[in-house]
């Protein structure tokens, strides 16, 4: 197949487009910047963009959507436009295509309204109770993603749940530093048991989705490691390899929750350069459980995680310790 991966300026797009050539497909890339994939025909522009989306998809087979603004804050009409508006356009452009595979990478965060998610399968997107602008666009644009599935649009649905790994900048780089400042702590006791994905199985298991569309197409998966894991736990692995202190106080979970809500209100009002310390968001993935059943994901994409999260806190470790500059010990 010729395939279109947006957003693989990104670890997870750049290693699902690394992945899927692995597998023996071409790749091209679309996104605003060079994706540094090596093989990959990169074509520059953004997904709101209708005419750089319909050159993209020239001679495409099909196409894996990554690209998405990311964020615990900003102006909600950027998140609608990118995630709701870029979604729409591609499956647009697809359909005029007749491109016959679209593989939607959403997050369980669509379906998460506050309370522990313990052992469920990937729950219906529900963007009215969904926290936050990332999620509820998100699950908006799910939403579109599975309604314009058909026999000729094969659509599936593909939410990795907390995506990590060397050179993440998203999870592992703010945990590190606030861990180095001091300034991690733990919610309650830190003992909710949360799902996470190595950035390996991440991938793989995503060019699993684009392989079996044919088959599972018009469903939604949950991707995890299947290893859910006491927060403190894991937030412990990833201090431990970057070599800065486990977190070592805490603060109550509704006390955090509160002081998230009040934070939420004043970057509203006065957005700072960087990511808000806490949003009410924040503090529920914190403290609340939230790990899902595998069983169904890996039975219909054909398809189990290579990588444990042990193995993958040994390569973190080795990451930091191959690149002296990317360690803050």
């Amino acid at each position: 197949m010729r395939v279109l991966v947006t957003g693989a300026s990104g670890l997870l797009g750049r290693a699902v487009a690394k992945e899927i050539i692995t597998n023996g497909h071409e790749v091209r890339t679309l996104q605003r910047s060079a994706s540094r994939v090596g093989g990959a025909e990169d074509y520059l522009g953004s997904v709101t963009d209708p005419v750089a989306v319909a050159g993209a998809m020239i001679g495409i087979d099909a196409v894996v959507h990554l690209a998405a603004k990311v964020s615990l804050a900003g102006d909600p009409a950027d998140f609608v436009a990118v995630n709701v508006g870029g979604t729409r356009t591609l499956l647009q452009a697809a359909r005029a295509s007749g491109i016959g595979r679209f593989v939607y990478i959403s997050s369980p965060s669509v379906a998460h309204s506050g309370s522990s998610i313990v052992g469920d399968a990937a729950l219906p997107a529900d963007p009215e109770h969904a926290r936050g602008d990332y999620a509820r666009t998100k699950a908006e644009a799910e939403l579109l993603a599975l309604a314009a599935d058909s026999p000729e649009l094969r659509v599936v649905v593909v939410r990795p749940h907390l995506v990590w790994g060397p050179g993440d900048t998203q999870l592992v780089e703010r945990i590190v530093e606030r861990a180095r400042a001091g300034r991690l702590p733990l919610l309650g006791r830190g003992a909710a048991l949360i799902d996470s994905i190595y950035i390996d199985n991440a991938a793989s298991g995503i060019a699993a989705a684009l392989e079996r569309v044919d088959a599972v197409h018009g469903n939604s998966y949950v991707l995890t490691n299947g290893e859910p894991r006491p927060i403190a736990e894991l937030l412990a692995g990833m201090c431990t390899a970057a070599g800065v202190p486990t977190p070592a106080w805490s603060v109550p979970a509704p006390v955090a929750r509160a002081a998230g809500s009040l934070v939420e209100a004043f970057w509203r009002i006065k957005p700072g350069l960087d990511e808000p310390p806490m949003t009410r968001f924040l503090a529920e993935q914190l403290s609340t459980a939230h790990w899902f059943d595998q069983r169904q994901t890996r039975q219909d994409l054909q398809w189990v995680p290579a990588v444990s999260l042990d193995e993958g806190f040994r390569r973190l470790a080795l990451s930091y310790r191959s690149d002296p500059a990317a360690s803050p010990a």
